[in-house]
């Protein structure tokens, strides 16, 4: 068992944000696929149209600081931001409609 959680916690996870919000993930951690379980419990779509709550964008947060990469991918700008940049722009980001 301990080998198999020392392997997940090797391999590299990713995660690209879009429109604010997850659109792709790849996460290894028992805290990162704790932390996106809870997110999902409280409502997922499509990033396109997905409208995270306050406690969904903080959780994407946490993701973000958990995951084993040293960048993020923003998907609308095709760059790799650091951790601090993307949690910003999560926390930033609107949608006008």
């Amino acid at each position: 068992m301990f080998a198999g959680k020392e392997k997940r916690m090797e391999e590299k996870d990713h995660i690209t944000l879009k429109w604010g919000t997850l659109k792709s993930w790849d996460l290894h951690s028992d805290t990162t696929i704790e932390l996106s379980q809870k997110y999902f419990s409280l409502g997922r779509s499509s990033a396109m149209v997905q409208r995270d709550t306050p406690e969904q964008k903080e959780l994407i947060c946490q993701m973000i600081d958990e995951c084993n990469a040293d960048t993020i991918y923003l998907e609308w700008d095709g760059i790799d931001a650091t951790k601090e940049e993307a949690k910003k722009y999560v926390r930033e980001y609107r949608r006008i409609n």
